[in-house]
Formats: C-alpha cells, structure tokens, sequence
C-alpha cells in the first residue's frame, strides 16, 4: 500500500471514529438532558400552583372539588389562554400544561385536561402517591393526547405523529397547611411538545458533526498530499543524484527538510571523496606519457648530441610541458565545474552574440586555414546562462572543429529553436554526461522527440569520428590524432562543454555528418527576442 493511501486511511480512521464516538455521546445525552431542564421547570410550576391552590383546598367541604371556584376558573383560563411565541425556529401556538389537583385521599378534585377525571382515584399513581408520603413524586406515562398540539409546524418536521403514543410527564407538588399535606398538585406536559426543538437541536448536530468531518478529512487530504508531494520531491531529489545529476536540494519544512539537508551534505561528502579519487586516477594515468617522454628527453639531453637533435628534444620537453600544464588547468577547470549545482551568474544572454563573441579569437586561425564561416540559419534566441561559461563551451567545440576542418572548407552554424520533432545529433551518453538535462546515448542517427529547445550547432568538414569511437566521445581525457599529425589534445575540451550544458539543464549532443561531424549545444530555458529586442 503506497504511503499516501495509508496516510489517508490513517486520518479518516481517526477523523471518523472520532465523529461517531463524538455524535453517539452528544446525541446520547441531548434528549435526557433536555427532558431533566423541563422537569425541573415543572418542580417550579408545580410548587407555584400548589401554593395557589392551598386557601381554597383548604376550605373545600369534605367530598367536594373545586369545581367553580377562583382558582378553578384562573386555571381553566391559563388552558385556553391564546399564544404565538416563535422560539427561535419553532412556534408555539398552545399552552401544553394539564393540572390536577387531588386531596389527602388521592381523589381529583380538579382537572383542566381535555376529558377531567374529578372524583376519580388517583391515590395509586406514583406522583400522587409519593407526594403524600412526602417523597418527590414524579412519574411518565403514555397517553394519547387528544386535544395538544404543541408546536403549530410540528407536522411539517414530522412530529405530529410522536404525540400519539408519547411519554407524558408528571410532577406533582405536595399543598401544606399548618404542616399537614391536604392535597396533591400535579403538573403534567407530554415529551411531544418539545420533541420538535429537540429534532432540530439533533438535525443540526449531525449536519455540524458531519460537516466537521467533511473538514476533517479535507484537511486530511491536504495533508496527505502535502506529505505525499514532499516525499516524493524527495525521492526525485534521490534518483536524481544516483544518476549522477548535481541538484540543489528541496526547500521543504521541518524534519523533511532536515533530512533534505542531511542527504545533501552525505551526497557532497561521498562526492568529493568520489570526484578526488578519480581525478587522481585519471590525471596519473594521463601524466604518464608526457612524463616518459620528458624523462627520455632529459636522459638524452644529458649526453653530447648534434644541435639539431638538441634543438629537437629540447623542443619536446617544452611541449609535453605546455600539454602538462594545459591538462591540469582544463582538469582543475573540469572539477570547479562538476562541483557547480547551476550557473553561478546567470543573465540574458544572446546565443548569436556569444558564437560571435568566440568567433573573434579565432579569426587568425580561419584566415590562416582559408575556413569560410557560414551560416545557415540565425535567429535571435536568448537564454538564461552564465555568459563566460557558455563562451567557453561555444570557443571548445569552434576550436575543435578549427582542428579537424581541412584547409579551404566551410565551417556551417546555426542558431535557432528547435520545434522538438527529433531532427537533430545524438546525444552524448549519459554516463559521461553527469549534468543536467543529459539524453541516453542513440546510434548515429535521429534523436527521440524532446520540447522546443534553443540550440547552436555546429558542423565541420573534416575526417569526422570513427565507428568505434562514438561511445567515447565527450569522455574526460579521450581525444583523437588531429589530421596530419599525431598530436592529440587534452581530452578534456568536450567533457568541459558537457558539464556546462549539464549546469544549464541542456545538452551536448553529436552526429555525422558525411563528410565531418555535426555538433549541438541545446538549451530549455530560453526566449525569443521580438524586433524590438536590443
């Protein structure tokens, strides 16, 4: 199960069960305490009626009720009193309370319910009986109410029907005089009449409680994706560095981006141990030759020779030194490089302006080798770069192609955008690529569909790169005879190129051309400048 899904599981497990255990407790304890706050109300009734019942019970005949009197006649007015309250949401229409009044035996002597039960036995029922025994005497019973409507719109939530057959609830209050109970007063409400308030008191709590874990589960979603989207910025992050690629890493909060920064520091550390030991493999393995031959120069200057042998060997030594010291420089030059992330100084650069630029140093060069520069396609493309690293690699890849053209050929360029349809060079291999933005290697040939890229390309007519070379080309310290000598240059002039295209998130790539090579430096980030462009 992939981490996200058990994030969110996690979550709405919690989320939920807490919902449902929250709702059960308060949806539980709603009712009864809404039932507890209307008994209590009824104690207050109660006792307030029995005290406004104690003069004339006390002067009612033996075998009498209060039939007729004050107190009857107030009471019979409170039961037909009319009344429009609206309570929040709810109307109320009806007074609901029904009281009895009993005397010390328990018989009715006063009834404002719908069908009076005077001079029936009452002495039975719980309120009434323990009210004369002096305890708290309450009791609820089912009873059909006839007449009581509480709430003129209960019907309409579907209430109406709860009345029939619903719980009545009766508190009574004993009637004191000089010390002796000489009656009972009980006041009685049914369950209905508050059910509506209490339905809508439970509609709304589950509307809160499930809107609260709709909010939780958003969260809960956004947190998992938060979680998710950093985790995996991290594995990119990752995958990125096993293929050798130099990225920053991601700016991301808390313990994450600690560890962002703890896998960044371990990758610089095994980096430099890497990059150190094998700098100092290759640069021992290429000092090897230029060493033999200075010491085998030296041995023989040593002896007594013509001059002209002297003149010979004395020359070596100051070129396998020139070569010593070229190579050292481009190698330190090539690990500043592939310890970079990006441009140190990136601006807007114009591509055509640079290949100018890198032009103009070699203008003795072409004249000397009668090369014609020719341009088949020049647009005004600008990129995002560090204007002197992409001087240098555009000045490698010209002198190179200044080497290996022969005399009185054509150097083509080009600058434009590629619309990504796959007619270009082959891109380098990416083992030897390390940076940014570097494709697999392909066989001579067309390269797969990419993006729109800026691109400069550049092609000789020289002798071109052999079959068995192509996997080698753009490797550190790999580099081929020039044409009619045996000389050979550092190897280290197209590795440099590559690492700055890898620091721009483009791409060197190669292609014959037949005859000659074709070379291409691609780039994504660039613009293309209007007429109005300076």
């Amino acid at each position: 199960m992939r981490l996200g899904l058990r994030l969110f599981l996690g979550f709405f497990l919690v989320a939920g069960l807490s919902a449902f255990i929250l709702l059960r407790v308060v949806l539980g304890e709603f009712k009864p305490s809404v039932r507890e706050v209307m008994e209590d109300m009824m104690v207050d009734t109660a006792n307030l009626v029995a005290e406004l019942a104690r003069d004339e019970l006390a002067a009612m005949p033996p075998g009498g009720d209060l039939t007729g009197t004050r107190f009857a006649q107030r009471v019979r007015d409170y039961a037909e009193r009319p009344v429009d309250a609206r309570i929040l949401s709810a109307r109320k229409r009806s007074l609901d309370f029904r009281i009895y009044v009993t005397d010390a035996a328990g018989r009715v002597v006063l009834d404002t319910g719908p069908e009076p039960a005077v001079g029936q036995d009452y002495s039975a029922w719980n309120d009434v009986a323990r009210t004369l025994r002096g305890e708290y005497g309450a009791r609820s019973s089912p009873e059909v109410p006839r007449r009581l409507t509480p709430y003129g719109n209960a019907g309409d939530l579907g209430n109406g029907s709860d009345a029939k057959g619903s719980p009545v609830m009766y508190v009574a209050a004993p009637v004191r005089m000089d010390g002796r109970t000489i009656g009972v007063v009980t006041v009685a409400k049914p369950a209905a009449a508050v059910q509506q308030i209490i339905y809508r008191a439970e509609r709304r709590i589950w509307i809160a409680g499930l809107s609260l874990l709709a909010v939780s589960l958003a969260v809960g979603v956004a947190v998992t994706l938060w979680m998710v989207t950093t985790v995996r910025r991290l594995r990119r992050y990752a995958q990125e560095v096993q293929l050798g690629e130099r990225r920053t890493p991601p700016r991301v909060p808390g313990e994450l981006g600690d560890l962002a920064q703890a896998m960044d520091a371990m990758r610089e550390r095994l980096d430099g141990r890497e990059h150190l030991e094998h700098v100092a493999r290759a640069l021992t393995h290429e000092l090897k030759s230029p060493l033999a031959a200075l010491r085998g120069a030296g041995e023989l200057l040593q002896d007594e020779l013509p001059e002209a042998d002297r003149q010979r060997f004395a020359a070596q030594v100051v070129s396998q030194s020139e070569r010593m010291t070229e190579m050292v420089e481009r190698l330190l030059a090539l690990s500043t490089l592939e310890l970079r992330r990006g441009p140190e100084h990136p601006r807007q650069v114009s591509l055509d302006a640079a290949v100018d630029e890198a032009l103009s140093p070699l203008a003795a060069r072409l004249h000397q080798q009668r090369l014609t520069v020719r341009w088949g396609r020049r647009e005004p493309v600008r990129l995002q770069a560090d204007a002197e690293l992409l001087a240098l690699a555009i000045s490698n890849l010209l002198t190179n192609a200044v080497d290996f053209a022969p005399a009185d050929s054509v150097l083509e360029l080009a600058v434009g955008v590629d619309d990504g349809s796959g007619d270009g060079a082959v891109a380098a291999h990416p083992g030897h690529l390390g940076g940014a933005g570097a494709d697999e290697s392909r066989p001579p040939g067309r390269s797969a569909p990419t993006r729109p890229r800026a691109f400069f390309e550049l092609r000789d007519h020289g002798p071109g790169v052999p079959a068995a070379a192509w996997a080698q080309l753009g490797q550190r310290f790999f580099s081929t005879a020039r044409p009619g000598s045996l000389r050979k240059g550092s190897g280290l002039g197209l590795a440099i190129t590559r690492q700055i295209a890898g620091l721009h998130r483009g791409r060197l790539s190669f292609a014959p051309a037949e005859p000659g090579l074709r070379v291409r430096l691609e780039f994504e980030d660039f613009t293309v400048a209007t007429q109005t462009s300076s």
